[in-house]
């Protein structure tokens, strides 16, 4: 995962704007020292996908539908505190959202058009088969006299 500051783009040329991300900073559990009970390095990021005006609509549209059972209220939430610094765990949490988004926004595979096997390839499957049966055949010790 690479870690980038700046401007959070999704793709293209659509990118995350910064006063729409709402930061909040906790306490991170798990083990630390004594500098983990003063620092507030677990992050959670939240971001008003319902409210934006940052994305193209069709884009929105689809992020909504998509996400729909991670939102609350129209907006997402990403946390991180595997990072013992706050400011990775912030750079993670937008690398985050930002692939979440970006995952989410993509549009949708092209229909897959049925193919007819050719019946070359079925004859020889066939053909395999048939002298893989009959060497199995000819291992039972019948007709053994």
């Amino acid at each position: 995962m690479e870690l980038m500051s700046g401007p959070y783009i999704i793709r293209g040329s659509v990118v995350l704007p910064e006063a729409e991300l709402l930061w909040r900073f906790s306490r991170s559990s798990g083990p630390g020292g004594q500098h983990v009970n003063t620092s507030d390095s677990q992050v959670e990021l939240r971001f008003d996908l319902a409210g934006t005006e940052a994305l193209p609509e069709v884009w929105k549209a689809r992020a909504l539908e998509r996400l729909a059972s991670r939102l609350v209220d129209g907006v997402i939430s990403v946390r991180s505190s595997e990072h013992r610094s706050q400011w990775r765990n912030r750079e993670t949490a937008a690398v985050r959202l930002t692939s979440l988004l970006a995952e989410a926004t993509a549009p949708p595979p092209k229909p897959r058009r049925a193919t007819r096997i050719p019946r070359g390839i079925n004859e020889r499957r066939l053909r395999n088969k048939k002298a893989r049966s009959d060497t199995k055949r000819g291992r039972s010790g019948q007709g053994w006299d």
